[in-house]
């Protein structure tokens, strides 16, 4: 392949066709007034819960935090869209954006969260890359490219993806999919060993200080010659929502490159990173020996979809052994067992974090576990709730002994954190699952008391109330009052396997 230099950087044929396509660079900024939340709060929308009234004032504060947090684009840092700042130390984070955007979906029409990411692909380079990590005064890089904690996780694929699956905006996936797909060709170039595995380090793959290196290696800043178990994970998720993209967008160019290299990850993935003894996922260190840390990092096997269902199955039981991942505060970063865990946190060392718990709980969707994702879910917003009681705030990060903030936790955390009084609140306590693409809704309904939503929207233009009346017990038939203004239609699940459909 013939090489090149442009404006000062390396870039590749093929490459440079993908980035003279993102329109993002060019972009002019747009002049508006930032949505205040006393002015957005009437419009949200309004979750009822009988007896929860602490889970409705979390909600909302999650909400006033978010609000707070938005800022205007300056077309001086290349800045091309207002924006929701990451809340952590003035710079834009690639990761951080992707799951709060996961949130920020529910006031689409309030303020358009998802065109955050627009600030990421304006500072694409020739090559392809994206940093990690943008300062929002200067919109410079923070890091090299090829410093190995430069970037990553490559989140902004299943980001989009969402969004277009509750919004159907054909228009937005066409203008993002020449930038997601040049920056993960640059990851494939550049973040790959020579069997097309993945590596990364701490920073790069958000998870600092999961003890998962050899000793001799900075578990912070090294990529130790590992094989990187969630790197490898997320890159054939990737590969898979790209493909679905280049489907909806009539681009079967791409496809087949894509799928070569999802084949070869998940063959690396099972037969590499799997240890049948004790029925787990591993990172393969350099000496070819699995390292046996078990880290919430190889939960990316359920959404990714690359584990069988046997071994789906065998890495769900340590999501419920209290020995494991099991503890009072759901799910730690590192298993129980391991003896750096800590019931404190200390960051990544048995830690409760957001994104990964809403990670693990949509790959447990994945694999129809619908009642053990309401049932963590569950316990995961009781601790924030409780922490909220006490602190009057949300965090960075929790401890898993329970109803406490993380060792350290960074308050006022919105951030990923406005992740769990919201869209874990509606989508596994609530348990209602918008599917906006063929025009349904799935709710499976896991609570007694009386709860719902009011004011929810529904793709571009639909405004619901999905409302459940109290019930004795689980198995009960519940009542439920339905209204749209678009036609719709509602699919209740309860109880043991009893379904029923309500049209609108």
């Amino acid at each position: 392949m013939n090489l090149f230099t442009q404006n000062g950087e390396l870039t590749v044929p093929g490459m440079i066709g993908l980035v003279k396509q993102n329109r993002f660079i060019s972009q002019q900024v747009k002049e508006d007034k930032l949505p205040t939340f006393t002015e957005a709060k009437d419009k949200l929308p309004q979750p009822v819960w009988q007896g929860h009234d602490d889970y409705i004032d979390c909600y909302f504060k999650a909400w006033q935090l978010a609000f707070g947090n938005l800022r205007k684009s300056n077309a001086d840092t290349g800045f091309v869209s207002d924006y929701i700042d990451t809340a952590f130390n003035g710079c834009l984070f690639m990761w951080d954006s992707s799951f709060i955007l996961m949130f920020g979906k529910y006031a689409d029409r309030i303020f358009k969260f998802q065109s955050t990411l627009d600030n990421f692909y304006s500072h694409q380079h020739n090559d392809g890359f994206i940093c990690r990590e943008i300062h929002e005064e200067t919109g410079k890089d923070r890091y090299a490219r090829h410093d190995y904690s430069s970037t990553g996780p490559e989140l902004m694929p299943w980001c989009e993806w969402e969004y277009y699956l509750n919004f159907g905006d054909k228009e937005r996936l066409d203008k993002v999919f020449p930038p997601l797909m040049a920056y993960h060709r640059w990851m494939a170039e550049h973040r790959t060993w020579q069997d097309g595995s993945y590596f990364s380090s701490g920073w790069g793959c958000g998870m600092d200080n999961i003890p998962r290196l050899q000793d001799k290696y900075s578990p912070v800043f090294s990529h130790g010659h590992m094989v990187w178990v969630d790197t490898c994970m997320q890159e054939l998720f990737v590969c898979n929502i790209l493909m679905d993209m280049a489907s909806e967008l009539g681009k079967p160019e791409y496809i087949d490159e894509l799928k070569t290299e999802r084949d070869n990850l998940e063959g690396i993935i099972n037969q590499k990173l799997w240890d049948e003894k004790s029925g787990f996922y591993y990172d393969l260190w350099k000496n070819g020996q699995l390292n046996m840390v078990r880290h919430i990092g190889a939960y990316w096997a359920l959404i990714s979809q690359c584990a069988s269902v046997d071994r789906a199955q065998r890495m769900i039981a340590y999501l419920t052994d209290e020995n494991e991942f099991a503890t009072p505060h759901p799910i730690p970063a590192l298993s129980k067992s391991d003896p750096h865990f800590e019931e404190t946190g200390r960051y990544w060392c048995g830690g409760v974090w957001a994104p990964t718990n809403y990670m693990v709980l949509k790959g447990l969707d994945k694999y129809g576990k619908y009642t053990l994702a309401h049932q963590i879910a569950k316990k995961h917003l009781d601790n924030v709730v409780e922490v909220f009681k006490k602190e009057g705030t949300l965090f960075e990060n929790y401890a898993p002994k329970g109803n406490e903030k993380g060792n350290p936790a960074k308050p006022d955390f919105v951030g990923w954190t406005g992740l769990v009084p919201i869209s874990v609140l509606f989508e596994y306590v609530f348990g209602i699952k918008p599917d906006a693409k063929n025009n349904r809704i799935v709710w499976n309904i896991e609570l007694t008391e009386k709860h719902g939503v009011e004011q929810y929207p529904f793709g571009t233009e639909g405004e619901l109330t999905l409302m459940c009346e109290a019930r004795q017990n689980a198995d009960e038939k519940p009542q439920i009052t339905f209204k749209s203004n678009i036609p719709l239609e509602l699919e209740v699940r309860w109880g043991k396997d009893q379904t029923m459909i309500i049209k609108a």
